[in-house]
């Protein structure tokens, strides 16, 4: 296979205010006529947790770091599967229940590409992404870790354990293993302790 790299398209977007995603709008932008498989996934607003009842949930990132690292994680992908597209967005303020949050569409000449490659944006946006979540319930609210979040904290405290959390010498395909990296200066000495989105 070869890879279309003339032709390939990222977009990382970080959506501010209350208006909706447009699933539309980023199935578009990546539909191509050479793909085979468009892979999707939506992240909504669920209406409970843990038995209490969620009204919504509040995002906050800091922008540019948070594109950065969603950029990062893109080119990882690239590097793993042959992939012609790839849209990521993610909504910050106020996500009512029923409504998406983070939407994200990947293009590729075959579905097993698109499909891995999807999974694998989802897991490392929720595991490294600096978007802080707040759960707000009908009795009180909470600022949450992703489970993704705490597992990769979790695993990095490991001695045999390499920079994504995966056991060294694990070749599992889909891991990232050090391939997300967002070097400090592209990050221009900004530091942040994270807890994905």
């Amino acid at each position: 296979m070869i890879k279309m790299a003339s032709e390939e398209k990222t977009l990382a977007e970080i959506l501010e205010g209350h208006n909706p995603i447009d699933i539309a709008k980023y199935i578009s932008y990546v539909s191509a006529p050479q793909a085979g498989g468009i892979a999707t996934f939506s992240g909504t607003t669920r209406d409970t947790f843990d038995g209490k009842t969620v009204l919504e949930l509040r995002y906050e990132a800091y922008v540019p770091m948070a594109i950065k690292y969603i950029k990062s994680i893109c080119a990882s992908a690239r590097s793993s599967w042959h992939l012609h597209s790839i849209a990521v967005v993610h909504r910050l303020g106020t996500v009512p229940v029923g409504e998406t949050s983070i939407f994200i569409a990947v293009v590729a000449v075959h579905r097993a590409d698109a499909l891995e490659a999807c999974r694998f944006l989802i897991d490392e946006i929720k595991a490294s992404v600096p978007i802080w979540k707040k759960e707000v319930y009908s009795n009180g609210e909470v600022w949450k870790e992703n489970s993704e979040f705490l597992e990769r904290r979790s695993e990095l405290g490991k001695k045999d354990v390499d920079y994504c959390g995966q056991r060294a010498g694990h070749d599992k395909k889909g891991c990232c293993g050090a391939k997300v990296r967002v070097n400090d200066e592209d990050l221009s000495g900004l530091v942040s302790e994270n807890a994905g989105c």
